[in-house]
């Protein structure tokens, strides 16, 4: 009754400005409402307040010829995910179009997403796509802008999020995520559904974003660097196509707090379900990874490097530690021939793929987006047979529409060979891991990576109490967790071959809880963890899926605290920027009246001058507990809790 008056109130409140043709469709819980007027004018609203409106067009001439609804109601089987199963109710407006195209409206409670559709047999081709998105008020927005500025559309989509007023927003093209205050509410611009067809940029112009896109590649070069691909020359359009097809959702996420964004599921929820079957052949897990720490063992018995004997200490780590994978990065091939098909003479790959079976460990080899897609039936058959598991596959770069073609061949492919895939240097994602399941992890975050050469003032445990309030809205990411050298905002060192990250050892434990990752990597060398081996037992305790994911607490940019269950146990992670805090968690989402086996690891009293001080503590607690913690500048905690 509560939401049908509410329903009728917001209604009532539009009515002055409905025109005598605009339709409308209400969320389930009648807070968004969408409206749409005769040329395509999309005005969005919540709780009876205008949040934004949205110019929408596929080409010059489009008009509404007739109108339907209809309710969605699903249940989605999500592996792999933040959480295991999705139930989401929306309502919709099939609006057909002339011309033969069509426009589908959605408000769900989590916001609002409309797409055009074709049935044309013939070919059609899309010069310009119009999507402005106006704001009615100056509002403060969290934006992230490439950083490319001669080819802006060619970059790997990992920059911080300029936090500033729309109207002062630069004068620089912006990738997706896009997050902007209007109205009281956030509201998150997202693509979902994106296949054979660019991904969207956006471009800041007074209170508007509007969108554009790559054009259509014309002619493609390589770079020497590594045999990657690049446009060289491009068309007057942004798309083709031949029959009838669907094109991208455009997303709005609208969320009240803060700590809806994080897990707000629609990308994923509108994108195209499983198109590879089954499933249980994928396996999540953790990696140990060779690049971060630069093969910089210590105090072993020979020339550590790209090599058998390192990648074989890397395996007997991984296999001590329950580790499933390793990961050989750039240069178990010579990558400046982009010689794909022949490891180099230093590295015996049939003997570690067979050393790692015999202990449980798999291989995973890196390549480079094109020069597997030159040669991908030939390389994943050799590959496959030989055992490895899986790719990473690096250095796209862009998200034309050829780009994103790839994108799914090569996912498509892998599958068939039971391949499962990492993309990096790659586009924010867009659901591409519900259709295509054995993509496991996605990059397109400022990750640790950029702790190798970052300056002394960049702030990134701020981003890391930023991204997952918004990029991680997209998808999983793969931040690559697991420094063992840590450093505050005062003694923290520039240091290439021997990272450092910024903020406490703690800060990068919650990683694990915090992240939708289900391939994720411990980023420093075996022998750096060899002598940390509580931090190491911690790391591959924490499951790799989950059953359930909240967000206890948090504020963009200030702090996270997340809560995980896998089966009948918890794990609570949280992270702060470079305030110090306390946080209060209250852990009523446990069963009542049953115990749990505590384990909290927390900053270490002196962790403010030595960022890689931690406790850890044991208790048994019950959902009636609270836990009261502090966290030191860029600190953060871990919380096991373990049902007895």
């Amino acid at each position: 009754m509560i939401n049908r008056i509410l329903s009728f109130a917001t209604l009532l409140i539009m009515c002055g400005s409905l025109q005598a043709k605009d339709h409308i469709v209400t969320s389930p819980n009648g807070k968004n409402v969408a409206t749409v007027d005769d040329a395509l004018n999309i005005r969005v609203a919540h709780n009876g307040k205008q949040v934004l409106t949205v110019k929408a067009s596929l080409r010059d001439g489009l008009r509404i010829a007739s109108v339907k609804s209809k309710s969605i109601n699903e249940t989605i089987q999500a592996p792999f995910y933040r959480q295991k199963e999705i139930r989401i109710a929306g309502n919709q407006l099939d609006v057909k179009l002339n011309d033969g195209f069509s426009l589908q409206i959605r408000a769900y409670d989590e916001g609002v997403a409309y797409r055009f559709s074709t049935t044309n047999k013939k070919q059609t081709i899309i010069y310009n796509e119009t999507a402005d998105f106006s704001f009615p008020e100056d509002s403060k927005a969290w934006l992230a802008y490439s950083t490319n500025d001669e080819k802006p559309f060619a970059m790997a989509f990992q920059n911080f999020y300029d936090e500033t007023k729309l109207s002062k927003a630069k004068d620089k093209y912006i990738f997706l995520p896009a997050t902007i205050e209007s109205g009281g509410v956030k509201v998150t611009i997202l693509e979902s559904d994106l296949r054979a067809y660019p991904g969207m940029f956006l471009k800041a112009d007074r209170l508007k974003l509007k969108a554009d896109f790559a054009k259509y590649p014309k002619k493609m070069d390589y770079y020497k660097w590594r045999g990657m691909s690049y446009v060289a020359e491009t068309e007057d359009f942004i798309a083709k196509s031949t029959g009838a097809r669907s094109y991208p959702w455009r997303v709005m996420a609208i969320t009240e707090n803060d700590t809806e964004m994080p897990v707000n599921n629609l990308v994923y929820a509108l994108a195209k379900p499983n198109q590879i079957g089954d499933t249980s052949w994928i396996r999540p897990g953790k990696v140990a990874w060779d690049w971060w720490n630069d093969w910089n063992l210590k105090g072993v018995d020979f020339e550590a490097g790209i090599n058998t004997r390192t990648y074989l200490y890397y395996i007997d780590f991984a296999a001590k530690n329950h580790i499933p994978y390793v990961v050989l990065d750039e240069g178990w091939y010579d990558s400046s021939k982009a010689d794909i098909m022949n490891p180099i003479a230093a590295i015996d790959l049939q003997k570690l793929i067979d050393y790692g079976k015999k202990k449980s460990v798999n291989i995973v080899l890196w390549t480079v987006f094109n020069v597997l897609d030159e040669h991908l039936r030939e390389a994943c058959e050799k590959y496959r047979k030989m055992g490895i598991a899986g790719w990473k596959i690096d250095f796209l770069d862009r998200n034309d529409q050829t780009a994103v073609e790839m994108a799914e061949r090569l996912a498509k492919t892998c599958a068939e060979y039971h391949l499962f895939v990492d993309y990096h240097g790659f586009y924010t994602p867009t659901g591409m891991n519900r259709t295509y399941p054995n993509i496991l992890n996605y990059e397109g975050v400022f990750g640790m990576e950029e702790a190798r050469w970052a300056k002394k003032e960049t702030d990134m445990p701020r981003y890391d109490v930023t991204f997952p309030f918004i990029r991680m809205m997209a998808g999983n990411v793969d931040f690559t967790p697991g420094a063992m050298r840590n450093g505050t905002k005062h003694n923290w060192v520039e240091c290439y071959q021997n990272p450092v990250s910024m903020g406490t050892r703690c800060h990068q434990l919650a990683c694990y809880v915090m992240h939708d990752s289900p391939f994720t990597m411990l980023c420093d060398a075996p022998t750096n963890y060899e002598r940390e081996q509580e931090c190491v037992d911690i790391i591959t305790s924490i499951p790799d899926t989950w059953d359930e994911t909240k967000i206890l607490s948090g504020y963009i940019s200030s702090y996270m605290v997340t809560a995980r269950r896998n089966g009948s146990d918890w794990y609570v992670g949280g992270q702060t920027n470079w305030d110090e805090r306390k946080v209060d968690i209250a852990l009523d989402f446990l069963r009542p009246g049953e115990s749990y086996q505590a384990t909290i690891v927390t900053d270490g009293i002196n962790a403010n001058h030595n960022a890689e001080d931690y406790r850890i503590e044991s208790r048994t607690l019950s959902a009636n507990d609270k836990l009261h913690i502090k966290m030191a500048s860029g600190g953060g905690f871990v919380v096991k809790l373990i049902k007895k």
